[in-house]
C-alpha cells in the first residue's frame, strides 16, 4: 500500500481535486460557460435523436405562399378570417381553432369608412343617402362580421406581449387564469411582462379564450422551452397553446398546484429553484389533466421532428383549400386547428435545436400535443442528487484506475465509463422524460484521463510550444520568447484593457490597381504591406490583420505596455517616413506614387481570441477602436496623414499636436477633438513652434466666428506651407461661412455623416 501511495499518490490527489471541483459545479457553486453549453448541446442532440411520428389531432391551417398568391398579401380582410371559422366550424366540425396571429387593428378595407365619410360630407344633402350607408353597415363592418363568426364558438385568439421601454397597450387582455391572491402568499418565479398588444375589444369579447405567443429563446436564440403562464401585473395568463387545449378539452379553469411539505421528494431546493408552484391542474372531463412547470412556469418543447409541412409529424393544409372546401374531411373532423404561417415574408420561423427555421405556429403544436399525452419532458426535482451520485461514482472509478493502467487500457476505460454515462441519460430521457445534465460527469472522464496522459514536465513544455504557436503570427519573435518563458500570464481569453489602435490605408488604391497590371500590383501592395508591418512589429506592436490594401494594428496587448500610446504615435510618424521612401522606389519603376492615412485611439477595448467555429482571430473590439477607424477615413478630409483622439494625445503628452477640429463621427452623439501629432515636443524648432501657436490661433478665432481675422492668419499660413490641404480647408470653410453665417448657437462641431 506504501508503494501504491508512493507511486501514484499525487495523481489520486489530483483526482480527488477534480472530483470536489466537479461537485461543486453540480452544486452550482463553480459555474461555467462551458459546462452551460455542453448540456445545452447534449440536450439538442437528445431532442434530434428522439422523434415522434405524425399527430393527427392537431393540424396547421397554414397562411401559405399558395394562399397568398390567391387571396393577396397579409394582412387579409375580416371578412376573409371570418369565412375561414365559419368553414372550420360548419363545414369541418373542428374541435377548437387558435390563432398564432393578432388582430390589433380595426378593418377598413370593406371601404365602408370612405362611405360613411361621404354620407357626413359631400353627400350629406342626398336625400336618403345616410340612411342607406347606416343600412349597409353590418354587412360592411368586417371587425363585427369576425366577431359574429368567433361568438360562440371554441376559438382562442393570439396576442403579444412587451417589455419594451416605448411600448404602449393596445387591444384587450383575455381573462387571466388566476390573479396573485389565488396563490396564497406563495413565491412564484414567472416571466413579467409590462405592456401587451391584443386584439379589437369585440374580437376578444368574441372568442372562447386568447393566449399569448411570444417565445422565450436562450442565450443562444434558440427556443428549447415556452412559458406556459406570465404575469401581467398582479394576473397570470395563459400561453397560447395552454388556452388553446383548455378549450379543446372541455376545460374552463387553471388551477395552481403547490408544492405540500409532505412530499417525499421535495427539498427546500426545489422550492428554491421553482418557486412554490409545481403544476398546473386543468379541470377538464372525464379526468382533470395536471401539466407539470419547469422554471418560470415554462414548460420544455418536446420537438416530434424538424417542423414545417415536409417534416411529418403535424398536417399542414393550406388556408386557401380551407375555404375552397378542398380539404378531406377527415384531415379536419374533430381536430385542434392552429392558423398560422410558414411563408418566409411573415418572419415566423424560429431558431430551435431540430431546425434554425421552424415555423413559429409548430411550437404551440408540440405544447398542445404534450399537454393531450399528459407527457411533459422536465428535470426532476432531485436532479442534482442524481448527477452527484452519477460524479462521485465516475471521479472515484476512474480516479482510482487510470493511474495504474496502460494508455490503451486507459483510454478503453475513459471511453467505456463516458458511453455508460450517456447510455444511461439517454434511458432516463426516453424511457422516464427526464431531462438531466451531463457535461459534468463526462468533463470529469476527460478531465481525468487527459490529467494522467498529461502528467509531469510534457504538458509544461506543451504550454510553452503553444504560446508560441497562438502569438507567432501576430507579434515580433522577440515578444513570443519573452511570452513563452512566462506562459501562464498570457491568454487568448477575452479581456478589458486599455489599448492603442492603428487603422491605415492607401489613398486612391483603386486608381492605383487601374494603373497596374496585376503582377506590378501585387508587388506593389507587398512591398507596402511588409513595410508597414516591419514597422508596426519593430515597435513591439501586434499585428491585428490585412484589410485588403488596409492594416489593422495595436498596441499594449498580449504583452502589456505602460507607453502604448507613445509607441503608436511614434510608430505611426514612422510609417509616414517609411511610405516617403517607398514612394522613391515606385517613381523610379513609374508606378503610382504611395500615400497613406493613419488614424489612432486610445481607450478601453475587448482583446482577445475571437471569431467563429471556422475561424478565429487575435483582435480588438469596441468604441475605441470604431473610432480609430473613423480618424483614418478623416483625415484625407483635412488633408492630413495621421489623426488621433484626445485619448491618445493625453496619454503620449511628449509629442506636439495640432488640433484640427472637433467632429461628430457617424455613429457617436458626442463630439469629440481630433489632432494630427508632429513630432517630440522635444525637437520641434522654433519656426514649427511659431507655425503651430499661429494655427491655433487662427482655429480660435474661426470658433469664435471672426471670419476676417481668421482668413488673415490662413493666408499668412498658406505663406509658410502652401501645399496644405488643411489650410486650404479652412479657408473654405471661411467662404461658406460668410455666406451662411452658423449662428450664435454654434457649437464648432463636424458633423460626419458617413463612415
Amino acid at each position: 500500500m506504501r508503494r501504491l501511495l508512493s507511486r501514484y499518490g499525487a495523481r489520486w490527489a489530483l483526482a480527488l481535486v477534480l472530483i470536489v471541483v466537479a461537485e461543486l459545479q453540480v452544486l452550482h457553486y463553480l459555474p461555467t460557460t462551458l459546462v452551460d453549453r455542453l448540456d445545452v448541446f447534449a440536450y439538442d442532440v437528445r431532442m434530434r435523436v428522439q422523434a415522434g411520428g405524425l399527430d393527427p389531432r392537431v393540424v396547421i391551417v397554414d397562411i401559405d405562399e399558395k394562399s397568398l398568391a390567391a387571396l393577396g398579401r397579409w394582412p387579409w380582410s375580416r371578412d376573409t378570417i371570418a369565412r375561414l371559422v365559419d368553414k372550420l366550424d360548419n363545414k369541418y366540425f373542428v374541435r377548437t381553432v387558435g390563432f398564432d396571429v393578432v388582430f390589433s387593428e380595426a378593418d377598413n378595407s370593406s371601404g365602408y369608412s370612405k362611405l360613411e365619410a361621404l354620407a357626413h360630407n359631400e353627400l350629406k344633402e342626398v336625400e336618403g343617402f345616410g340612411e342607406l350607408v347606416r343600412a349597409l353597415k353590418p354587412r360592411f363592418d368586417y371587425d363585427a362580421r369576425l366577431a359574429r363568426a368567433l361568438d360562440g364558438r371554441p376559438t382562442v385568439l393570439g396576442y403579444y406581449l412587451s417589455n419594451e421601454e416605448e411600448a404602449v397597450s393596445k387591444g384587450m387582455l383575455p381573462p387571466p387564469a388566476f390573479a396573485a391572491p389565488d396563490l396564497g402568499g406563495y413565491s412564484v418565479d414567472a416571466y413579467a411582462y409590462r405592456a401587451y398588444t391584443g386584439n379589437l375589444d369585440k374580437l376578444q369579447e368574441a372568442a372562447r379564450a386568447g393566449g399569448f405567443f411570444n417565445p422565450t429563446p436562450d442565450a443562444d436564440g434558440t427556443i428549447r422551452r415556452l412559458p406556459l403562464l406570465v404575469r401581467v401585473g398582479d394576473a397570470y395568463h395563459e400561453s397560447l397553446a395552454l388556452a388553446t387545449a383548455r378549450v379543446a378539452l372541455g376545460a374552463t379553469a387553471v388551477v395552481p398546484v403547490f408544492f405540500t411539505e409532505d412530499e417525499t421528494l421535495l427539498s427546500g431546493e426545489a422550492h428554491q429553484q421553482y418557486g412554490a408552484l409545481k403544476a398546473i391542474r386543468l379541470n377538464s372531463k372525464p379526468r382533470p389533466t395536471v401539466i407539470p412547470l419547469d422554471r418560470d412556469l415554462t414548460a420544455l418543447v418536446h420537438y416530434r421532428g424538424t417542423g414545417g409541412p415536409r417534416g411529418g409529424q403535424y398536417r399542414y393544409v393550406s388556408a386557401v383549400d380551407v375555404l375552397q372546401e378542398k380539404v378531406p374531411m377527415e384531415t379536419l373532423a374533430d381536430a385542434i386547428v392552429l392558423v398560422g404561417t410558414t411563408s418566409a415574408g411573415l418572419k415566423d420561423l424560429r431558431a430551435t435545436p431540430v431546425n434554425i427555421d421552424y415555423p413559429g405556429v409548430e411550437l404551440h403544436a408540440n405544447i398542445i400535443s404534450s399537454i393531450l399525452d399528459a407527457q411533459f419532458k422536465h428535470e426532476p426535482d432531485f436532479s442534482i442528487g442524481i448527477q452527484q451520485l452519477q460524479t462521485a461514482f465516475i471521479g472515484i472509478a476512474l480516479g482510482l484506475l487510470l493511474p495504474v493502467l496502460a494508455p490503451l487500457s486507459a483510454i478503453a476505460v475513459s471511453l467505456g465509463a463516458a458511453a455508460g454515462v450517456v447510455a444511461l441519460n439517454l434511458w432516463m430521457y426516453q424511457s422516464l422524460d427526464w431531462v438531466l445534465p451531463v457535461a459534468v460527469p463526462l468533463l470529469l472522464a476527460a478531465a481525468l484521463f487527459i490529467a494522467n496522459l498529461a502528467w509531469g514536465y510534457l504538458f509544461e513544455y506543451r504550454k510553452g510550444r503553444a504560446m508560441v504557436n497562438l502569438f507567432g503570427e501576430y507579434v515580433a519573435p522577440e515578444l513570443v520568447a519573452e511570452m513563452a518563458a512566462n506562459p501562464e500570464s498570457y491568454s487568448m481569453e477575452g479581456e478589458s484593457r486599455e489599448l492603442t489602435v492603428l487603422f491605415c490605408d492607401v489613398r486612391g488604391f483603386t486608381t492605383i490597381s487601374e494603373g497596374l497590371d496585376p503582377n506590378a500590383l501585387r508587388e506593389y501592395i507587398n512591398l507596402y504591406l511588409t513595410a508597414m508591418s516591419e514597422d508596426i512589429r519593430g515597435n513591439r506592436g501586434t499585428l491585428d490583420k490585412y484589410i485588403g490594401d488596409a492594416v489593422m494594428a495595436f498596441w499594449g496587448a498580449p504583452v502589456a505596455l505602460p507607453d502604448h500610446a507613445a509607441r503608436a504615435v511614434a510608430t505611426a510618424l514612422r510609417m509616414q517616413a517609411t511610405a516617403a521612401g517607398l514612394n522613391k522606389d515606385f517613381e523610379a519603376r513609374n508606378w503610382p506614387p504611395l500615400k497613406i492615412g493613419i488614424g489612432l485611439n486610445t481607450g478601453e477595448m475587448r482583446v482577445g481570441d475571437m471569431g467563429s467555429k471556422i475561424r478565429r482571430a487575435y483582435t480588438v473590439m469596441g468604441d475605441a477602436v470604431n473610432l480609430s477607424s473613423r480618424l483614418e477615413g478623416i483625415t484625407k478630409v483635412y488633408g492630413v496623414g495621421i489623426a488621433v483622439g484626445a485619448a491618445t494625445r493625453a496619454a503620449a503628452p511628449q509629442y506636439a499636436y495640432r488640433e484640427l477640429d472637433r467632429v461628430r463621427v457617424k455613429g457617436k452623439n458626442a463630439p469629440v477633438p481630433i489632432y494630427e501629432p508632429i513630432d517630440l515636443e522635444a525637437e520641434l524648432d522654433a519656426a514649427r513652434r511659431d507655425e503651430l501657436a499661429q494655427w491655433h490661433q487662427a482655429l480660435a478665432l474661426v470658433r469664435a466666428q471672426q471670419w476676417d481675422a481668421a482668413g488673415a492668419l490662413l493666408h499668412a499660413l498658406l505663406e509658410i506651407d502652401p501645399g496644405s490641404g488643411l489650410y486650404r480647408l479652412y479657408m473654405e470653410r471661411i467662404d461658406w461661412y460668410r455666406q451662411h453665417p452658423p449662428g450664435d448657437d454654434w457649437d464648432g462641431v463636424t458633423t460626419f455623416e458617413t463612415k
